[in-house]
């Protein structure tokens, strides 16, 4: 049987939920998981990192397109950018991103393409939007779960 590897942190040293957020806007995780993350089983800690990096290929996938996952994974190892290479390459991409989109003069040559809809903005904002949503989608599954009552429950009693 092969051993999975283990999750790490996804805190990024920016964390909001001290102040009251109930979600990070720094690693996206809810307040509580941030809270409890040092108790959690590999197996709880892995539901919440698949999650987080579902959301995150998700907004970066409405920005942009990995069109060569190899020659971006080649980039992120040449430029020492830490990533997990077992999230989606989209998430990969984001990483290239917060470490330096503003110096990405040709997507190509690092493996992706910025969507039609999207080739007025920079690379800069393009990143800071996809962070915006990607913190706008976790907290409404925050909300949606942990706060609003289930919209199910009466009619399972009856």
């Amino acid at each position: 049987m092969q051993r999975l590897p283990r999750i790490k942190t996804p805190c990024i040293g920016v964390c909001s939920t001290g102040i009251g957020d109930s979600v990070c806007r720094g690693c996206k995780r809810f307040a509580h998981e941030v809270i409890h993350w040092n108790g959690y089983s590999e197996e709880q800690k892995r539901i919440v990192d698949a999650r987080l990096a579902q959301f995150l290929a998700q907004c970066v996938q409405n920005r942009l397109r990995v069109t060569d996952s190899s020659l971006l994974a080649w980039q992120l190892q040449t430029q020492q950018i830490r990533h997990n290479p077992d999230h989606d390459p989209h998430c990969w991409l984001f990483a290239l991103l917060k470490a330096g989109a503003g110096q990405i003069e040709d997507p190509t040559a690092f493996g992706f393409e910025v969507d039609l809809k999207h080739r007025d903005s920079s690379l800069l904002e393009l990143r800071e939007q996809i962070d915006q949503e990607y913190y706008a989608l976790s907290s409404a599954h925050y909300e949606r779960y942990h706060l609003l009552p289930d919209l199910f429950t009466e009619e399972r009693a009856s």
